[in-house]
């Protein structure tokens, strides 16, 4: 598997399912309206983009889209944003919304159950060796080519991707038990007692959501878990668990970079933050290796007036900045007044700051009006959500 041409027959042969279904309830009043894949992030973009693009620049150019959740904004942005693979070539970014198949009630019960509900349209349509399942709600940039290389070298029935994170906070996570060689002893769902990894006393090895099965033993696990009354028809909780069960071998992969989960209001605006720091989350492609795509909105240019001042901050096209913008994220078409102040925040698109008005810390959703002259979280401990909706 080392050449070339077998790596390109590989990702031929493997299917990826982007997971987008989730509502994301711990972001509030940002999630009452999308999917959390499909909140705005980062100036011009949205979460998902991310795993799409992981995707294109790791040669896998097969992937579906399953959905659940409100929907509409996040099958808009695929449409518009996500149609230019070359379907006469075998290429495609496929949506699965989800169908009530099983009864007149029953939508996805899992993350299993939404790979089980496709998989009639899988067998027939799509027919592939591997599957590649993804999360559609995580920030990072990986080759998941390299990990489907290992996986097949080593001659798992399922990888898991991994990151390293303190022991001391992989509660929050599901946790991988590993051997010295990354070999899977027991998967366990936010223990209250994380294994620590070999050698690593104060590590614990984090589940990134990311798993690469061979599809057959995949749709026998699928089709017994169906079945179970009492399963939560979820990979983390049922699937790999009767995996090593059944002595299946289960390898960890893990994962050397930046990844974040942005799962509450708090992640998500350090997520936006990190943008103005961490070079590892470049999203100009300086060294033009790594594009991350999404929809080309064509918009007209920013204007940063004469008596504006504007420090370490992203400012995407359509802005307009008559006032002081300092560590801050300002999505399209944003408009800060005369005398007014934004720090360290992010404003999504649409929001208008009147003139004199103050925000600090906070998180504007888009289309919000900050009235002229008021202030908005200046003691700024915790970040402030602001919303039409609360």
């Amino acid at each position: 598997m080392k050449s070339d041409l077998n790596k390109y027959e590989l990702v031929k042969d493997t299917l990826v399912l982007i997971l987008a279904g989730g509502r994301g309830s711990r972001l509030h009043e940002l999630t009452d309206k999308r999917a959390k894949p499909a909140l705005y992030f980062g100036g011009n973009r949205r979460i998902i983009d991310f795993a799409l693009s992981n995707c294109i620049n790791s040669g896998l150019n097969r992937i579906g889209v399953v959905t659940q959740y409100a929907a509409h904004s996040l099958l808009r942005h695929l449409q518009t944003g996500w149609s230019f693979l070359p379907q006469e070539r075998g290429e495609f970014v496929d949506m699965l919304p989800a169908r009530q198949q099983i009864d007149d009630s029953t939508w996805y019960r899992g993350t299993a159950d939404a790979v089980y509900q496709n998989m009639a349209i899988i067998r027939n349509h799509y027919r592939p060796k591997y599957i590649l399942i993804l999360a559609g709600d995580h920030i990072y940039k990986q080759d998941y080519s390299v990990m489907l290389m290992d996986h097949v070298r080593s001659g798992a029935k399922c990888t898991v991707g991994c990151i390293e994170v303190p022991r001391s906070e992989a509660s929050e996570f599901g946790v991988m038990a590993v051997n010295e060689n990354l070999k899977v002893k027991a998967f366990v769902e936010k223990p209250k007692d994380p294994p620590a990894m070999v050698g690593k006393p104060d590590i614990s090895l984090a589940s990134m959501g990311i798993y690469i099965f061979t599809y057959k033993q995949l749709r026998k696990y699928l089709i017994a878990d169906a079945k179970k009354e009492d399963s939560k028809h979820d990979f983390g909780m049922n699937i790999i668990p009767d995996m090593l069960n059944d002595n299946k071998k289960l390898y960890a992969y893990e994962f050397d970079g930046y990844w974040k989960d942005v799962g509450t209001v708090e992640s998500l605006w350090q997520a936006n933050m990190d943008l103005l720091k961490d070079k590892d989350l470049d999203l100009y492609n300086i060294k033009k290796d790594w594009k991350i795509y999404t929809e080309d909105t064509l918009g007209k240019p920013q204007i940063i007036g004469d008596q504006a001042k504007v420090k370490n901050s992203l400012i995407t096209q359509g802005c307009l900045v008559n006032g002081n913008v300092e560590g801050s994220v300002l999505f399209n078409n944003v408009n800060v007044g005369e005398g007014a102040k934004v720090i360290d925040s992010v404003l999504m698109p649409g929001v208008l700051v009147e003139e004199g008005a103050e925000v600090y810390k906070a998180i504007v959703d888009e289309g919000v009006v900050i009235r002229a002259k008021t202030k908005i979280n200046k003691e700024a401990k915790e970040v402030a959500l602001v919303s039409d909706n609360k």
